[in-house]
């Protein structure tokens, strides 16, 4: 990571007890989330069926100032653009798999969603390779690039390590970008994803199930942080010295220890 980054925690909101949505998402504004990440999925692109955009329209009646980071996994993104910023998303991610792998209908799916005053960002699934993004995240088209660490679908997933790979490669040729990473992040794997140069964190089981959700988020914007001063290159190792403190060994407070 570069000093221009900060690290970002986002509460994965499938994670929470979907009958009290807004008292959940309220739960983790409280404990200082710096963005709430709302998974869409249709059906179709993957086989879950999640929220629409009354939904998070209801959501954003009740979180007013909220950051709503939307995670398009869907067969028709440009369809859904309009109706999740409508209803009040600051960003959307969508999917590289969506719109068949193709440089030119991703950079003016991007550019269309900018013009409509938002954020946005790309998504990679595990079986893509970062190098079948070619030339697609060079220039300014993308704000972040979210490279998932699980199959999207569902949540509760374990952590696939092997695609922090895909992390690194991002952080050395794009410094400045915001790259998110999805699926198992918890207490443990935050510190290897932090180390790999992925500075937006999106949590859902472990942030949801923790005693402690403010310390939680706290312990990740930590290591984010630690990172962020300290940019690591090259490979991930099993651990990493900082002023004495092997950081990807830190101690994991008890209430959240092995919650994925």
């Amino acid at each position: 990571m570069t000093s221009e980054l900060k690290p970002i925690i986002c509460p994965s909101v499938l994670a929470s007890d979907l009958s009290c949505l807004a008292a959940e998402s309220q739960r983790m504004v409280d404990a200082g989330c710096d963005w709430l990440h709302l998974d869409i999925m249709d059906g179709h692109f993957v086989p879950n069926l999640t929220i629409g955009p009354g939904v998070v329209k209801g959501l954003r009646s009740h979180l007013k100032s909220a950051f709503f980071d939307v995670h398009l996994m869907v067969a028709d993104p440009e369809k859904w653009v309009k109706p999740f910023v409508d209803a009040g998303a600051d960003s959307i991610t969508f999917h590289w798999e969506s719109v068949d792998c193709d440089e030119k209908k991703a950079r003016e799916l991007a550019t269309k969603i900018r013009a409509l005053g938002i954020k946005t960002g790309l998504a990679i699934k595990p079986g893509t390779p970062f190098a079948d993004l070619g030339t697609t995240l060079e220039g300014d088209a993308f704000d972040m690039l979210l490279v998932m660490t699980v199959e999207p679908g569902f949540g509760g997933q374990s952590f696939m390590e092997k695609m922090l790979s895909k992390v690194e490669t991002a952080r050395s040729l794009f410094p400045g970008l915001n790259i998110q990473v999805d699926g198992g992040l918890d207490g443990e794997t935050v510190k290897k994803a932090a180390a790999a140069g992925a500075n937006v964190i999106v949590a859902g089981t472990s942030m949801f199930k923790a005693e402690n959700p403010e310390a939680l988020m706290t312990f990740m914007r930590d290591v984010g942080l630690s990172f962020c001063r300290f940019p690591s290159r090259g490979k991930v190792h099993s651990s990493f010295s900082l002023g004495g403190i092997d950081v990807v060994r830190l101690a994991i407070p008890v209430q959240y220890r092995g919650l994925h």
